[in-house]
């Protein structure tokens, strides 16, 4: 006998029935009425209370049992399944047990959803399993007055070679994947080193190029400033000569740098001509003051258009020749 038979209340005329439970009223053998809860009144020998049914949401541990998936792995799956009774009349005469009948209807539809999934979407998708074991469910117990809520796969044991494949797969797993940190790791510090010398050397070149552009600035500066000094200087040097006196003194310096250059000559070069009179310094200086008038006359005159042009060189050259005819006859060509 089912559990509901053996707490069947009596009838005893006035009835108090819980709330969320339905009483089964039968009368004369037929489906009479279902009793709400709250107080009833029933005649007696005539009305029989035949089932009585809860509408709390019942909780159903549905045995441990074997599958097997799609790729031929068995598996061992207990699960619990969580039910309601929503029309009392369908749960009392459309199956005999509701209980029995939605247990092992969830038994036979885990089954069949383990059947089409592979170990490792089994593991993997819990909560797609369960809900497609609550949609089979509840197509199949409409018509018990049952409804599925949820159903909850508790535990899976594959066999233990599995397990261990399964953890040797894991290790290989994690080894694989420290290796590729770790090569990850080298290869960006790697990297870094790379882009650190890059960076060092384009500073380096960096500061060599601004070294190289304030060298250059500052010589630019130096060679600006020493040129306007010379011509300072030699703006001054021209007021002073077109000063009183100004001749006489040109006349004097010029003659003191004849002379040394003279003196430079007998120390750096083993060959030089001189004049004859080479121990009159009075001659030498004379030549000298006839060398300065002569280029003076020339820079003051205009030139001529059948003149060509002579270095300063060739010009001192001549003008000394000319000096020394004047003087006296040259000497040979002395070895020192």
């Amino acid at each position: 006998m089912s559990p509901e038979r053996k707490s069947l209340p009596r009838n005893t005329i006035i009835k108090f029935v819980p709330q969320q439970e339905a009483w089964i009223v039968e009368r004369m053998g037929k489906f009479h009425r279902s009793l709400e809860p709250g107080l009833n009144i029933l005649i007696p020998i005539i009305d029989r209370i035949k089932y009585v049914k809860t509408l709390k949401e019942t909780a159903v541990e549905v045995p441990s049992q074997s599958a097997i998936t799609q790729d031929n792995v068995t598996l061992e799956l207990d699960g619990v399944l969580y039910f309601r009774i929503t029309d009392p009349f369908k749960a009392s005469y459309g199956v005999e047990d509701a209980e029995f009948a939605v247990t092992q209807l969830a038994q036979t539809t885990m089954r069949a959803e383990i059947g089409q999934m592979t170990l490792d979407r089994t593991l993997a998708e819990r909560a797609h399993l369960n809900s497609n074991i609550v949609d089979a469910i509840n197509s199949a117990s409409e018509d018990w007055g049952i409804r599925c809520l949820r159903y909850e796969i508790r535990d899976i044991h594959p066999p233990a070679k599995v397990v261990e494949s399964m953890h040797q797969q894991v290790s290989a797993e994690r080894t694989k994947r420290a290796q590729i940190l770790e090569s990850e790791g080298a290869r960006q510090a790697a990297i870094n080193v790379a882009e650190g010398r890059k960076q060092a050397t384009i500073l380096a070149s960096e500061a060599e190029k601004a070294e190289k552009i304030n060298m250059a600035s500052g010589e630019a500066e130096a060679i600006l400033l020493k040129a306007k000094a010379s011509a300072k200087g030699i703006e001054v040097v021209a007021n002073a000569i077109n000063t009183q006196n100004g001749t006489q003194a040109v006349s004097m310096n010029v003659a003191e740098k004849y002379v040394e250059a003279f003196g430079r000559m007998a120390k750096e070069g083993t060959t030089m001509i001189v004049p004859a009179a080479t121990h009159d310094a009075a001659s030498m200086v004379a030549q000298a003051l006839s060398i300065y008038n002569t280029i003076n006359k020339k820079t003051q005159a205009p030139p001529s258009a059948n003149d060509t042009p002579l270095s300063i060189k060739e010009e001192i050259t001549k003008d000394l020749i000319k000096a020394a005819k004047q003087e006296s006859s040259f000497e040979t060509p002395r070895e020192n």
